[in-house]
């Protein structure tokens, strides 16, 4: 084909290449090329070049077979690189610490690209010592600092193949840290930490009157007193109790009512705080920070040793542990999410097939800005014998959009929720100009998050008035001035009733969800939160959670988690014993921060899915409109005392539309339906 041109016309084509279409990757070939239409730009001005260029290509008419060689180049040269990718299989005689080997290779990836890593199934252990350091703000963690042996940024079409290894991580380190990439896959291998972050002991004895119970520790989890007060010592990390919650041995769950016993309430207000009123900010301060939440406190709690390995717990405020369950206990609240095993930010195209994360210091899978996340056989489950998988969500995604898919997965005995997926409210702070405001952000752990790119369109949202925005705009630029403060440029001019205080959400950032055919059990907090008005489906899993199964919330006021749940369809589910940790909730509840009566839920079907519940509410809703609740069955499974036997099966308000068809209920409510006057005389069939 090169013949039919004249080369400077070919050399201007590549020039044209280079400037319009940049390639990561190029044969040596167009390589060649290139260098020749740099030469030629140093002797002709840029400008031009370009007016020849199309005068040429005008008058030899040949527009249509440039951009035929165009589009002929651009898949050359891709056929290019991926013969020129390499296939890296790494064997077992890395496996005493795998971190600076795969690193190295990785890191060489622009000069040498690379297609697939393999590994011979194995077990890898990888440490922090030679791995690659990045400071990161996670959102829902804490700002941390890591490292990591798998850094891919800026990869396109990679697959990490296990082969069936385990790998085994030290210290505070992300396992796959995946940034501004295309169609990555992880499959086919299992993820652990030699010492979890997370310690574990056994109630041996407990006096209600002295307040005092006793733990046994075993060699397992290391510990130091200092002060009163107990350390648990990993490899490059140490926890206090901090955050404790009881596990149940015999049923490897939460121990049922355990809100009555845990958390510990580990401190008090400080006997002692002089002044402190005289300390004024000009700016709104997130007192719930972890360097303001210990202000005005004191440790409430002491400790004693009575023997080696046995521990003697002072002055807890609520009912003392039982005599044989299991105390789990992370540390403090604001510092003990530090080591995610999949941090996912800007990618486009992610997929994990057959991977088990056992453990990780914060969540599985936290994925932030990016799109059509597809978990099959993605499993979360604890291993060792250890009570706690992760000490965090099993997953959590972030202003994703795309599709989230989260098919045959298993989800067990982590510290907080399965999967969480929302959007993020930000707070306008100023109003700069016409196109120009100031956001914060508001809650300590989303600091550095970035709400969206360009022409994403934004929503203006006053809570007051109501759930939706009264105002899209889209946005031109972001300019990030720091963690907690960022300006954003809009397209368009701003309505003239925008005010600080309005929060912004990015509609943009919203996927589709499908979450079938999953486990989820055993777990701290809730199964699902969902924040999404994009279509979604909750098909054929198995619930038995400590909190809700399904919460559709709009979290504005603590956690800034945006979404208005819309297009839901529930169906073919398991709810077996939920909600058994003591807190008075409906296994699906709709709940909102603002205790208004505007609408936030719309078009939501419930439909053929079984309850077998040990206590009596099973569904409340609240500011739902279109709410269609069809052929599900309800029963009493007995499995534990009721907690709240004067609950009816369903709580109703501030609600429209509400429709209930074709149910069987068995349970043993005495009414089985309470409305208020937003629907007076709704009925239950």
């Amino acid at each position: 084909m090169c013949r039919l041109f004249d080369i400077n016309v070919l050399i201007d084509t590549f020039f044209l290449l280079k400037v319009t279409f940049p390639l990561r990757k190029k044969s040596i070939f167009v390589q060649s090329l290139l260098t020749i239409a740099e030469v030629k730009l140093k002797v002709n001005r840029q400008a031009c070049f370009k007016i020849q260029f199309l005068d040429r290509m005008k008058r030899k008419g040949t527009i249509i077979s440039i951009l035929s060689l165009v589009v002929v180049i651009i898949c050359a040269s891709c056929v290019s690189s991926s013969e020129q990718a390499e296939n890296v299989l790494f064997e077992n005689s890395i496996s005493e610490d795998a971190t600076p080997a795969v690193l190295a290779r990785i890191m060489q990836a622009d000069k040498k690209p690379i297609s697939e890593i393999k590994f011979e199934k194995g077990t890898y252990h990888f440490y922090p010592d030679k791995g690659l350091e990045e400071y990161c703000h996670i959102s829902n963690h804490c700002d941390v600092m890591v490292s990591t042996a798998f850094p891919i940024r800026n990869f396109e079409n990679l697959t990490i193949d296990g082969q069936g290894s385990t790998f085994i991580f030290h210290g505070i380190m992300i396992p796959f840290l995946i940034d501004h990439s295309k169609n990555i896959t992880v499959k086919n291998l299992s993820v652990d930490w030699h010492e979890p972050f997370h310690s574990e002991g056994l109630i041996i004895a407990n006096d209600e009157v002295k307040k005092t119970f006793d733990m046994q520790i075993s060699e397992k989890y290391p510990y130091e007193i200092r002060n009163g007060q107990i350390y648990f010592i990993k490899e490059y990390y140490e926890h206090n109790l901090g955050q404790t919650i009881l596990y149940d041995p015999a049923r490897k769950a939460i121990t049922f009512n355990t809100e009555k016993y845990t958390n510990l309430t580990t401190s008090k207000k400080a006997d002692v705080s002089r002044n402190l009123d005289r300390i004024h900010y000009k700016y709104e301060v997130d007192f719930r920070g972890p360097e303001y939440k210990n202000l005005g406190r004191e440790n409430r709690l002491f400790v004693e040793e009575l023997k080696p390995g046995v521990v003697r717990i002072h002055n807890h405020g609520k009912k003392m542990p039982q005599v044989g369950m299991i105390l789990s206990t992370k540390g403090e609240q604001g510092f003990n999410r530090v080591a995610p095993a999949f941090r996912i930010t800007h990618t486009y195209g992610f997929n994990a097939n057959d991977v088990t994360v056992h453990h990780a210091g914060g969540m599985g899978l936290i994925a932030e800005n990016s799109a059509d996340l597809i978990l099959d056989h993605f499993n979360v489950t604890p291993s060792h014998g250890r009570m706690v998988s992760t000490t965090a969500d099993a997953t959590h995604f972030v202003g994703c959009r795309g599709k989230v898919v989260l098919r045959n997965c298993t989800l067990t005995n982590q510290l907080d929720d399965a999967s969480n997926i929302h959007g993020t409210y930000q707070k306008i702070v100023d109003v700069l100009d016409d196109y120009r405001i100031g956001v914060r952000m508001g809650h300590s752990q989303q600091k550095g998050f970035v709400i969206g790119i360009a022409n994403d369109t934004l929503g203006l949202v006053r809570l007051s008035n109501s759930f939706y925005p009264y105002q899209h705009l889209t946005i031109k630029s972001t300019q990030y001035i720091n963690g907690r403060y960022q300006i954003i440029t809009l397209n368009e001019k701003l309505p003239a009733e925008v005010q600080a205080g309005d929060l912004i959400e990015n509609l943009s950032a919203y996927p589709e969800l499908l979450v079938e055919n999953c486990h989820i059990s055993g777990n701290r907090a809730r199964g699902l939160l969902i924040s999404t008005p994009k279509k979604t489906v909750i098909r054929n899993n198995f619930f038995s959670t400590e909190m809700e199964a399904l919460l559709i919330p709009v979290e504005s006021g603590h956690w800034y988690e945006s979404g208005n749940g819309s297009n839901i369809t529930i169906t073919g589910n398991v709810f077996q014993d939920c909600n058994h940790s003591g807190l008075n909730r409906g296994i699906i509840r709709f709940e909102t921060d603002d205790d208004n009566e505007n609408i936030a839920f719309h078009k939501i079907n419930i439909i053929n899915n079984k309850f077998n519940q040990f206590d009596n509410l099973i569904l409340e809703i609240s500011n739902t409109d279109n709410l269609k609740f069809t052929n599900n069955t309800i029963t009493n499974s007995g499995t534990f005392p009721m907690l709240y036997p004067e609950n009816p099966a369903i709580k109703v308000k501030s609600s429209k539309n509400i429709v209930f068809k074709d149910n069987t209920y068995s349970g043993d409510a005495k009414i089985i339906l309470e409305s208020d006057e937003s629907i007076p005389n709704l009925k239950f069939h």
